[in-house]
């Protein structure tokens, strides 16, 4: 796409030991299992206790020692994050999450990943001239099954520019970059500073692996498998996708609906992605795409762009790729992030790992809510971001929506 692409107890009955953990205000009642804003100055405590143990022994306003199964622990506010904490309830290795955890976040500084088409023969190389970064290549390559930075580097273009191809090497490219900011002057305090995170389709399983809530390698496997899902599923149908520029998003769907008039059920396209005012992103049937091209100018397009992918991404076109995800997704330990990470399918933060999986399986067949994304980290009171990765598309799209905005690009 180029530069145009721009509580609740859960059991388990082959387990006896269920643990729950509860945020409790120095209240004189258990307060709703939701997340709770406390007083700076009170200490509160967290308390650990078998669920054979009924929760009424426990007397919210005299926890001052222990009683059978149940242990105590006292935080100073100055350890709270923001005086806030969640409510978490785990039963073995399993943990949920209030998925509102994040919410109410405050952005200040973003770290942003591009998504697939911003590759380009040669990116990779910058990496090699840090060890943690050039590492994740070679790491990349026992999984992948090939040399992936001999492909980033050297092409050909044709190659690179595969899906099954460009989403590991952009995923693994963007992961080099953030090694690349963290090797010069300052850049862990830079790392340190982010509290926000997002990727641009692809780019949200870089922005997950950043915020930890899965790992490099884990994240590489998923990034794999969905390449190759949705080139399957592109195999399976002619689509297309094209970039419409220079309307707004009311007028590209008018576009849409007049296309649609003239093609049948299974040609009809789609906002695909909601990329920044004037540039929208539309998928479907070759026959609906090319009803919508021949149409662009009596609408007052500027132009319109064929993108050079597979097929017609973030449509029901991906539907035979959600099956596969879902299952690898499954058997992938996801945690919680430790920052917000905002989704592509609702432009919202979340934080329980099980919904995490969901949406990102729902991902490929939503349209891509970039543009309402931005607005609301600009919204929020950012103050700087940063484009970890191949290309400036990112940066393209946010200078269109804010001038004054501040953005750096870090290659790899």
């Amino acid at each position: 796409m180029r530069s145009h692409f721009i509580g609740n107890l859960l059991t388990n009955p082959s387990s006896h030991s269920h643990h729950l953990i509860l945020n409790l205000s120095l209240s004189s009642s258990i307060p709703k299992m939701s997340s709770i804003t406390l007083p700076p100055v009170l200490p509160v405590r967290m308390i650990t206790f078998n669920a054979s143990e009924s929760l009424n022994s426990c007397n919210s306003s005299s926890f001052t020692g222990s009683r059978r199964g149940i242990r105590i622990r006292d935080f100073s506010s100055e350890n709270l994050n923001k005086s806030r904490l969640s409510m978490s309830v785990s039963v073995g290795s399993r943990t949920a999450v209030d998925d509102a955890l994040f919410s109410d976040y405050k952005p200040s500084c973003a770290f942003l990943f591009p998504g697939q088409g911003a590759q380009a023969v040669g990116m990779g190389m910058e990496a090699q001239n840090v060890p943690a970064a050039a590492n994740l290549y070679k790491k990349a390559n026992d999984i992948l099954g090939f040399d992936l930075l001999d492909v980033c580097t050297n092409g050909p273009k044709e190659k690179l520019n595969s899906t099954v191809i460009s989403q590991p090497a952009i995923y693994v490219t963007s992961l080099a970059a953030v090694e690349v900011i963290r090797a010069r002057d300052g850049g862990q305090q830079i790392i340190d500073s982010v509290d926000v995170t997002c990727g641009l389709s692809l780019g949200e399983y870089t922005a997950l692996a950043f915020a930890g809530a899965f790992s490099f390698e884990d994240g590489l496997k998923l990034v794999k498998l969905r390449g190759e899902a949705m080139q399957e599923a592109a195999d399976a149908a002619k689509s297309a996708m094209v970039s419409v520029i220079g309307l707004d998003s009311e007028k590209v769907q008018l576009l849409c609906d007049a296309a649609n008039q003239e093609v049948d059920e299974e040609n009809k396209v789609q906002i695909a992605n909601f990329l920044c005012p004037g540039n929208y992103a539309v998928s479907g049937g070759v026959k609906g795409v090319e009803a919508l091209e021949a149409k662009a100018k009596s609408f007052k397009a500027r132009m319109t762009v064929r993108l050079a992918v597979a097929g017609a991404f973030h449509t029901s076109f991906m539907e035979p790729a959600v099956s596969r995800l879902e299952a690898a997704l499954a058997a992938t330990e996801v945690k919680t992030p430790r920052i917000p990470v905002i989704s592509n399918v609702d432009a919202q933060p979340h934080a329980d790992p099980d919904t995490i999986k969901k949406i990102l399986a729902r991902q490929v067949t939503s349209p891509v809510q970039w543009e309402t994304t931005v607005k609301n980290l600009l919204a929020k009171g950012l103050k700087k971001s940063y484009e970890l990765g191949p290309g400036k598309v990112i940066a393209g799209i946010v200078k269109r929506m804010d001038k004054s905005a501040a953005i750096e690009n870090i290659g790899a």
